[in-house]
């Protein structure tokens, strides 16, 4: 008997990943293809022609239907797609189109918000029906889960927690327009910009800017435990912000457990260094504890995606 599948489409700043699933959250198969993100439209464009790459070349088991992880503003009770950022805003009814071109039902989601659903359901989530997910990677976002709710906002827009302020007196402007939020400070790209602001400033580094013109996280830490004065300045005032902003995440939203996700924490060098930082006054408000995501970071959003997809096909039979 042929299996039933999901035909996962999971959108990134530098990859368009295609997946077919099955209901066990096996990767069946992939096709990767490359994407700048340059517009909503050209974005949509890539995924139809993605997913069409795809089932030319035959699935391997019965695809019931397509599921969508991608970065930006999501409706998912509408499915349209409503910006990546403010300044390249072009609402998308990405569902409808897609359910159009390819006669399947479409299910849809923001990344971070797809990765929450997959907390929990095969994560954190088989333990308590409260908890924060916040994903540390390239940049910072994260969702509440509250009484096994998942707070997306009004306008499904919650979970920004990366334009959290944790310093009243940072320099460093955000993309928001503010100072001091967690994103700049803490994230993957964003210690890497501090890193290669201080060298180019002239400060003494061992370390070494890459052809891309970035500074990996492991590289950093590395040169952390070597103690190295640009390092110990970056990776510490990024320790400190997301100490602050785990603090206050405790106090406002009363979670049983922090889950981390995304490839700054995956190692564990990051969380090991963290917990000596936060008060245990704030923690003891949380008995499941803080703790990394035991699930792949690379596939997490996938396997999100997967089950609101057969979420779908579940609710039309």
């Amino acid at each position: 008997m042929t299996r039933e599948t999901v035909l996962v489409v999971d959108v990134g700043g530098t990859k368009v990943l295609v997946s077919e699933v099955d209901r066990a959250g096996a990767v069946l198969h992939s096709l990767r293809l490359p994407s700048t993100m340059k517009s909503q439209s050209a974005t949509t464009a890539l995924i139809e022609s993605g997913i069409e790459e795809y089932l030319t070349s035959g699935s391997i088991g019965h695809v019931e239907a397509i599921a969508i992880s991608i970065v930006g503003i999501v409706n998912p009770q509408t499915g349209i797609w409503k910006e990546i950022d403010v300044r390249r805003a072009e609402p998308t009814a990405l569902a409808v189109i897609l359910s159009k071109r390819f006669g399947l039902p479409v299910a849809i989601g923001n990344d971070v918000y797809c990765a929450t659903v997959a907390e929990q359901k095969d994560g954190v989530g088989k333990e308590t029906d409260s908890f924060i997910f916040l994903n540390i990677g390239t940049g910072i976002a994260g969702r509440i889960v509250d009484q096994g709710h998942i707070v997306n906002g009004s306008q499904y827009n919650g979970g920004e927690i990366g334009h959290m302020t944790v310093d009243m007196n940072s320099k460093v402007l955000c993309l928001c327009g503010r100072y001091g939020c967690v994103e700049p400070l803490a994230s993957g790209l964003g210690m890497s910009e501090r890193a290669c602001e201080a060298i180019q400033a002239g400060q003494t580094s061992q370390l070494k800017i890459n052809a891309t013109g970035r500074i990996d996280a492991d590289k950093l830490f590395a040169a952390y435990d070597h103690h190295d004065p640009v390092a110990t300045q970056v990776v510490g005032n990024a320790l400190r912000a997301v100490a602050a902003l785990l603090t206050s995440l405790i106090r406002v939203s009363n979670p049983e457990a922090i889950v981390l996700g995304g490839g700054v924490v995956s190692d564990g060098w990051f969380m090991n260094h963290l917990l000596p930082l936060i008060d245990p006054i704030s923690t003891r408000f949380l008995p499941y504890g803080i703790r990394v995501s035991r699930l792949d970071p690379r596939r997490i959003a996938t396997l999100g995606a997967a089950i609101l997809g057969f979420r779908i096909v579940d609710e039309q039979k």
